[in-house]
């Protein structure tokens, strides 16, 4: 497959441009009550997720249960947020399980207009160095769309492997989900000059002062699918040295937030879809083996979320 470099870089500029203005956002899958997709909420939801001006936007991704979508679920969503992005930031659509399927969800994306794939966690397995970068090349091969790799979970490579994927001529970068500065560290000074790192850490505000000391400043919010106005405060009061501001939002929003997402498994989708449909948004429930909010732990978050907005508003 001839690979378009011109392409790849010009990607690869709109996203380091894009991550240097806003926080990269990673919107939620619409499902009706009954579990089926709900187009019509996907469109109404991701319009406003980019009209809220994030650096880039990633849909049906972990936030967006790629999961729990089959093909003709992905190529619906991502079509849409093609359509609705009309070329004005980047779309970065999620892939993932096996080499096999992960090059069948590319051709999907790629027929569907996105601009780049981010290949996340293969399925169930811990794989050795070689089988890691191995399944990276499979799906390199695949695909003329540039790649960023996650490594979170069963994935995480050495610099070694980074050398080696990072030598691939559609790998363009890597987000980064392990929050351990060490390796990262030595990732970022084996990757060549111009790949692109992110902070893909679960609530990513709590680790974005630890990954900026590394030279990794951008990061993706999923708060930004719910409150954008409380993401943009924060990522605005990081890039311009407001710790007044920046400690005051962890001290009372992020930091009870991540305690109670981390209540319960999978609360980290579905405390977000939760909050999106307490702001309105026509997300829906989520999709099992994810289950949404007790009555008690809804409350709360409703308390929560009317904090850090009420924070916002009272930012200088």
């Amino acid at each position: 497959m001839t690979v378009a470099l011109d392409t790849h870089e010009a990607v690869l500029r709109r996203l380091r441009d894009g991550m240097a203005g806003g926080v990269l956002s990673f919107p939620l899958t619409s499902f009706h009550a009954d579990g089926s997709l709900d187009p019509d909420g996907f469109r109404a939801h991701v319009a406003r997720r980019i009209a809220a001006g994030p650096g880039a936007v990633f849909p049906a991704c972990g936030t967006g249960e790629f999961f729990s979508l089959d093909e003709d679920e992905y190529r619906t969503v991502v079509a849409l947020t093609v359509r609705e992005a009309r070329g004005r930031l980047p779309v970065v659509a999620g892939i993932g399980y096996g080499w096999a399927q992960a090059r069948r969800f590319a051709r999907i994306a790629e027929e569907a207009g996105a601009d780049a794939l981010l290949v996340l966690p293969h399925y169930l397995v811990t794989a050795p160095q070689e089988g890691l970068v191995r399944q990276v090349e499979r799906i390199a091969a695949g695909t003329r769309l540039p790649l960023v790799v996650y490594q979170r979970g069963q994935v995480a490579f050495t610099a070694d492997s980074l050398r080696r994927i990072a030598a691939l001529p559609n790998v363009i970068g890597l987000k980064d989900g392990h929050s351990d500065l060490d390796r990262l560290q030595r990732l970022t000074l084996a990757a060549p000059e111009d790949f692109l790192f992110f902070n893909g850490a679960a609530t990513a505000e709590i680790q974005a002062r630890a990954y900026a000391t590394v030279g990794v400043p951008a990061y993706s919010s999923a708060v930004h699918a719910f409150a954008p106005e409380i993401a943009d405060r924060f990522f605005a009061a990081l890039r311009d040295g407001d710790d007044k501001t920046t400690d005051r939002l962890l001290r009372e929003f992020y930091v009870p937030l991540v305690e109670l997402r981390d209540r319960v498994p999978g609360y980290a989708v579905s405390l977000v879809k939760a909050a999106a449909r307490l702001r309105g948004e026509p997300v829906g429930p989520v999709r099992a083996p994810l289950t949404d909010l007790s009555a008690a732990d809804l409350a709360e978050l409703r308390n929560l979320l009317a904090t850090g907005l009420d924070l916002v508003g009272a930012a200088p």
